[in-house]
């Protein structure tokens, strides 16, 4: 049975249409879901898409968080769905709880969208398996409130467990504490990542199909589940 997974589209979503191509270019099904449908339509795994969910009046997020369908997936993450939060998706699992800290404007008060560098800190994650430790990388980062911010013991606390998935390179783009890009919770199936993967999965568009591996790898752990 092929795995189904759910992109959301919010009012201001952006990528979720690039995050159902990725899905399908990994060998899954694509399942487009609407913001007001608390139904995932029996759905194995979500993304949160990248964009500027309800314009990020208020902060980045804060809206969607009380989206129908965010109640809906906040329960299915705490039992173990796998959920990626890409960009502004990040900043929606920041302010759902699923994942600690909250993402700021940027350091130097600028948008930015460039190549970034990455490199794989976490390969246990559901969405990062597929890629070896240490593995450099190369996706498209464009954002105006992506600096990762947290406290000192919640920063000490997932370096420790070991929940930084990716860590800048060369140039920290947004002020970032420890050049976080990317955390996972403890249970390695909530993952919210600042560059976007579904913008690097085919050579036709992307810097590089370097992306490909976080869709691949949902699809290694549904296999494996």
């Amino acid at each position: 049975m092929t795995a189904r997974v759910g992109v959301v589209t919010f009012p201001g979503s952006l990528d979720d249409r690039d995050a159902q191509r990725a899905v399908r270019l990994a060998g899954a099904e694509p399942v487009a879901l609407w913001h007001r449908d608390k139904d995932l339509h029996q759905v194995d795994a979500v993304i949160l898409p990248g964009g500027f969910s309800y314009g990020d009046y208020l902060r980045a997020g804060a809206i969607s968080r009380f989206s129908p369908v965010m109640a809906t997936v906040i329960e299915q993450a705490k039992g173990g769905m796998p959920v990626l939060g890409i960009c502004n998706g990040f900043q929606v699992l920041a302010e759902s709880h699923l994942l600690p800290g909250a993402l700021r404007r940027n350091d130097h008060l600028h948008f930015v969208c460039r190549d970034q560098r990455l490199r794989i800190e976490n390969t246990s994650s559901a969405w990062t398996n597929s890629y070896d430790p240490g593995q450099e990388i190369v996706v498209p980062l464009k954002n105006g409130e992506g600096g990762y911010v947290a406290d000192e013991r919640t920063l000490d606390q997932l370096e420790a467990e070991g929940r930084v998935v990716a860590r800048y390179l060369e140039l920290n783009p947004n002020g970032s504490r420890r050049d976080i890009a990317g955390i996972t919770n403890e249970a390695g199936n909530v993952v919210g990542l600042m560059p976007h993967p579904e913008h690097a999965v085919e050579t036709l568009t992307g810097p590089t199909t370097d992306g490909l591996g976080f869709f691949t790898s949902i699809l290694k752990k549904l296999v494996n589940a």
